[in-house]
């Protein structure tokens, strides 16, 4: 079975989707939705062991040989992104049950799973195919549910926000799909390693360049770059609190991954930062985006939009490694799409677990909480410290790729803001602490600690983000050789 998993991995969640939307009770649509979450974690684990065996794997659909039918390629990169998104998805499911029933009407209960296996579903496609417009068809199949998941939350704002997303979306999505159009015009092809052959004889025609250029507008929307950033915001503040967790972990990833892909596999490093000098955009977007959002979250109430605006400039910091064009910079871009997955993950499911027990995420109501949720509490701590970049947490860890990639090139002052954007994090994760530990609760409040269905997946990502900082073999090397493929470099 093993050379069927890449399609497998996509197929079998794409079918349970519409089962669970059928069954129409929400306990049978979340074992459903667990079903396809644990096969696509077992699938993408898999596809990693073997990719890290024997290399890339190839499946022509139907036997059409590429670049005439649809190949699923998967090399390192796309085995690791699937991985990221499968084990949040794991996770998140789990978290999901009690959440959602707290959240989320019941009538709508099976939608919202179905919704939730497509969106992981479509995130898993991208990452595995190999041909540019199912790049394009998986990227709406995720885009359309998560607008549905966003809008399914218990706020009204969630609906202006649902829709706020799929206008800045559909945006994105048009520019996307502009470019492959321009770029299918000159190569006749779609295949990823066809195009990534044909451009060269192409480069010199100007509608290489504009395709390019529509492109980087698209995606750099759909991973929300400053300053293209605007629909993320209100999505994750307004979302149901498992979808804020699942959407913030991945989707915003697989979007850092389609611009590696695009960037390096597809136009090549020598094109995008020789000819094209995307650096030049890329790493003034990502600084500001580190030094700005972080100062915006800092005046933030609402703690889910404080993490929102901390995520905008947690993507920089990704940027800003892919913008360095080399191995140390590509793989400290990589190694933060797990790491960031991870903590910000369990950040979001620590506010989930508050949401749950007092009814809001404003910092003025937390006062106390340190005694009264000790285990949510603390597992926000564990969250913020690898936020903010300690030693032994997975923050540290990308950190350090991104001081010693810009140390490489000689950038002191890329450097110095890395580090800067480490101390705003502080101000802004102690903000939180202060109230929690530092401020008396109310005793007319009776708040009780989250159940263990929400704090035992919180508290699985948290303790990851401290194995993964102590012991970051594991991920540094997939990283590393991810980016040596995706730059050509011979290891």
């Amino acid at each position: 079975m093993s050379q069927h998993l890449p399609v497998l991995l996509v197929v079998i969640p794409l079918l349970l989707a519409p089962i669970a939307a059928l069954v129409n009770r929400w306990k049978a649509a979340w074992v459903i939705a667990v079903g396809a979450a644990f096969w696509a974690l077992y699938a993408s684990v898999s596809l990693v062991r073997i990719v890290l065996d024997q290399g890339a794997l190839s499946y022509e659909m139907g036997g059409w040989a590429a670049p005439y039918g649809i190949e699923y390629r998967v090399d390192l990169a796309s085995a690791f992104v699937a991985l990221i998104v499968s084990v949040i998805a794991a996770v998140t499911i789990l978290y999901a049950r009690t959440s959602v029933q707290r959240e989320v009407s019941e009538d709508r209960g099976a939608l919202f799973y179905s919704a939730f296996i497509l969106c992981m579903t479509g995130l898993l496609g991208i990452a595995v195919t190999g041909d540019v417009f199912n790049v394009f068809v998986f990227l709406e199949v995720s885009s359309l549910s998560a607008y549905a998941l966003i809008a399914m939350g218990q706020d009204r704002r969630a609906l202006t926000a649902s829709f706020q997303y799929l206008i800045m979306g559909s945006v994105g999505a048009t520019f996307i799909v502009i470019g492959i159009g321009l770029l299918y015009v000159m190569t006749g092809t779609l295949n990823m390693a066809d195009l990534a052959e044909r451009i060269p004889e192409v480069a010199s025609n100007r509608t290489i360049p504009v395709a390019f250029t529509f492109l980087t507008v698209g995606i750099t929307l759909k991973l929300a770059l400053f300053p293209l950033h605007l629909w993320l915001p209100n999505a994750y503040t307004y979302a149901p609190s498992a979808v804020t967790a699942f959407i913030a972990s991945t989707m915003t990833k697989v979007a850092v991954y389609l611009l590696l892909r695009f960037f390096f596999t597809i136009f090549g490093a020598d094109f995008s930062f020789g000819q094209m000098h995307l650096e030049m955009v890329l790493m003034p977007l990502a600084v500001v985006a580190i030094l700005t959002m972080s100062l915006v979250a800092i005046y933030q109430d609402n703690v889910k939009r404080l993490l929102a605006y901390s995520s905008v400039a947690q993507i920089g910091y990704m940027v800003l490694g892919i913008s360095f064009a080399s191995v140390l910079g590509v793989t400290a871009g990589i190694i933060h799409l797990f790491n960031h997955a991870l903590m910000k993950g369990a950040l979001f499911m620590a506010m989930g677990c508050i949401m749950y027990s007092i009814g809001s995420v404003r910092i003025d109501k937390m006062a106390g909480l340190g005694k009264k949720m000790p285990w949510t509490m603390a597992a926000f701590v564990g969250g913020g410290l690898s936020l903010i970049g300690v030693p032994f947490t997975v923050g540290f860890i990308s950190k350090w790729y991104l001081v010693q990639a810009a140390l490489e090139r000689g950038m002191w002052p890329i450097a110095a803001v890395v580090m800067v954007g480490s101390l705003m994090a502080v101000v802004y994760v102690w903000k939180v602490v202060e109230v929690a530990y530092f401020q008396t609760a109310d005793p007319d409040h009776d708040i009780k600690e989250a159940p263990l269905s929400l704090l035992i997946p919180t508290w699985a990502l948290v303790a990851a983000s401290f194995y993964f900082g102590i012991d970051a073999t594991t991920t540094s090397d997939i990283a590393t050789k991810a980016a040596e493929a995706l730059l050509g470099v011979m290891p």
